[in-house]
């Protein structure tokens, strides 16, 4: 495997596997909000596409009930902050493996 960033084979991978999981967690422990899919409003399907990033995390959490958002809390934005941005970063490394792996990297 080679060195990624002089850090060694496959530590890359093992850091975005804690790091994007946990980033969506604090996102919905400061209550922040999974927006739905409302084709009405494009701000709001965007902030669902970018949740959507983290795929199965996503789908498991709506099931689970968490992430509704607190309007109310003051940690409302920095929670939605968290978890657009961590399906964002996740979107970012699917990307980046594609490309590993046709060898553009």
């Amino acid at each position: 495997m080679p060195d990624i960033c002089g850090w060694g084979g496959g530590t890359k991978g093992w850091v975005f596997l804690v790091a994007l999981p946990l980033m969506f967690a604090i996102g919905l422990m400061l209550r922040g909000r999974l927006f739905p899919f409302d084709f009405s409003d494009p701000l709001v399907l965007l902030e669902a596409l970018a949740d959507f990033g983290m795929g199965a995390t996503y789908f498991l959490s709506k099931a689970l009930g968490y992430g509704a958002g607190d309007v109310r809390a003051v940690t409302y934005e920095y929670g939605n902050a968290f978890l657009v941005v961590a399906g964002l970063l996740n979107l970012l490394v699917v990307i980046d493996a594609y490309d590993i792996a046709l060898g553009r990297k």
